[in-house]
């Protein structure tokens, strides 16, 4: 499968063409926190839990192996990654 961002280092780019299809929950094997750094629209969910409106400068933590997915925004939508 290929991955539904381009990806610099620790900075992923989210198209909003991409379809929403592509952005499946999914779990990752570190915990992380994700600060929004532009984008407009999108949401942020955990499994169980509604999703939420990402706003630039939010900062997100995961646990690893938590289920999570992105839902698709209006613009772009451009994080930065730091693992923990």
């Amino acid at each position: 499968m290929v991955n539904p961002y381009i990806e610099d280092k620790d900075i992923r780019i989210f198209s909003c063409q991409t379809e929403q299809s592509e952005l499946v929950w999914h779990r990752d094997k570190k915990d992380r926190s994700v600060v929004i750094l532009e984008g407009e629209g999108w949401m942020f969910q955990r499994d169980n839990e509604l999703p939420m409106i990402l706003s630039e400068g939010d900062e997100i933590g995961i646990s690893s192996f938590e289920y999570h997915r992105i839902i698709k925004g209006k613009t772009d939508l451009k994080i930065k990654i730091k693992e923990q």
